[in-house]
């Protein structure tokens, strides 16, 4: 048996927990929220509504699949703190 699939029957059943095209899992989180997550447990996704999570989860599947997705992405800030705190 695969790890991956051992994982998956040893997690409790999230709410609304449903799979997608085969390719990735999407469910409700405790806040109301929705999240996706890929068959091999590589987090994507959370957003307020199913609709968007599942979409934008495809199109970013798609995008690494095409070997596009650096097209679409940009780095906004730089995150460092200079000087003393």
């Amino acid at each position: 048996m695969d790890l991956t699939k051992k994982k998956r029957e040893v997690m409790t059943q999230r709410k609304n927990e449903t799979l997608v095209d085969d390719v990735f899992y999407v469910w409700e989180t405790r806040y109301g929220l929705w999240s996706t997550e890929t068959k091999e447990g590589r987090g994507m996704m959370t957003g307020p509504t199913r609709d968007s999570v599942v979409i934008m989860t495809r199109w970013h599947l798609k995008c690494e699949q095409d070997g596009t997705l650096e097209q679409y992405t940009r780095v906004v800030g730089s995150g460092k703190v200079e000087g003393k705190l």
